[in-house]
C-alpha cells in the first residue's frame, strides 16, 4: 500500500496547494489513499463542513486534525457525522467526533488514527496509553495498515512515541511544527516514522502565517491577530509504503511548490 501523507494545511494557500498539487502527486507517486491533516485548513484555525469538502473533492481520503480540533464550534455536527474525519483519540470521551477511521484501499484495509502529544499541549488522557487499547481494539478487527498521525509540540515525545510503537503501527508521522524534519526512516520492527511531515501552506512567512504580526509579538510584546500567508505556497508531506503484513518497506519526504 502506498499512502500519500499531506503535512498541516494551513489556510486557503494550502487548500490550493492541495486542489493544484494532490491529483498530479498521488498519479506521479502512484499513491493508493491520500490522508492529510486539516488542523489549520479554515483560515488558520480548525476544519469546517466548507473546507473539508474541499479537501475530499480535491483527493483526500481521510482527513486528520489536532489542538484546534474544536475551534470551530459550527463544526461540531460535521464532525458527529462525517467518518472520514478524525480528531484526537485522547481528547474527553463524548467530545465531538471520533478518534480513529477505518478506509477501504483496494482489498486491504487502513486505519487511520489521531493522538495529541502532552508536552506544552493539552489532552485528556496520556496517547501512549490510549494507543495500547486502539491497537488491540483495531488488531481484533483483523486490521493489518495502522497509520498514526501524532500531533505533538516536542521533539523529545514524538521520538519516544516512535519508538513505542515500532513494530505495533505501519507510520508515525509527527505534525504540529509545521517544519519538515529530515529524520524519516523506517524504524527497526517495521514502523516508518518522521518527527515532522511539514507544512502545506505559505512559507513566506512564519510556520504558515504572516511575518509581520509574529514579529510584532516577538519584537513588542504585544497583541498581533496571526493571519495565514499566501507567500511562496509549498506542499510538504511524505509517501509511506508498506507491506502485506502491515510493516513499512520505506518512507520519503515530499515537497512541491505550487507555480505561481
Amino acid at each position: 500500500m502506498r499512502i500519500l501523507f499531506v503535512g498541516d494545511i494551513v489556510g486557503s494557500c494550502g487548500r490550493r496547494c492541495v486542489r493544484e498539487l494532490v491529483p498530479e502527486l498521488r498519479s506521479r507517486l502512484a499513491a493508493d489513499v491520500v490522508v492529510a491533516n486539516a488542523e489549520n485548513a479554515a483560515a488558520g484555525l480548525g476544519v469546517t463542513e466548507r473546507t473539508a469538502r474541499e479537501l475530499f473533492d480535491a483527493g483526500c481520503d481521510v482527513l486528520t486534525l489536532g489542538n484546534h480540533a474544536f475551534r470551530r464550534p459550527e463544526s461540531y455536527d460535521f464532525l458527529d457525522s462525517e467518518e472520514r474525519i478524525v480528531r484526537p483519540a485522547n481528547f474527553p470521551r463524548g467530545s465531538p467526533g471520533r478518534g480513529h477511521a477505518v478506509v477501504a484501499v483496494g482489498e486491504e484495509r487502513l486505519a487511520v488514527l489521531n493522538l495529541c502529544g502532552t508536552v506544552f499541549l493539552e489532552a485528556a488522557r496520556s496517547p501512549f496509553a490510549e494507543v495500547d487499547s486502539l491497537i488491540a481494539q483495531l488488531r481484533d478487527q483483523g486490521v493489518r495498515h495502522l497509520l498514526v498521525d501524532f500531533h505533538a509540540e516536542a521533539t523529545s515525545e514524538k521520538v519516544a512515541f516512535g519508538w513505542y510503537v515500532d513494530g505495533r503501527v505501519s507510520a508515525c508521522l509527527g505534525t504540529h511544527t509545521h517544519v519538515q524534519t529530515a529524520d524519516e526512516r523506517v524504524l527497526p520492527a517495521g514502523t516508518a516514522y518522521i518527527t515532522d511531515v511539514g507544512m502545506t501552506g505559505g512559507r513566506g512567512g512564519v510556520i504558515g502565517v504572516r511575518r509581520e504580526p509574529a514579529l510584532e509579538r516577538f519584537l513588542r510584546m504585544t497583541y498581533a491577530r496571526f493571519e495565514p500567508t499566501d507567500e511562496d505556497p509549498w506542499l510538504h508531506g511524505v509517501l509511506v509504503e508498506t507491506k502485506g503484513d502491515g510493516r513499512a518497506r520505506s518512507i520519503e519526504r515530499v515537497a512541491a511548490p505550487l507555480a505561481t
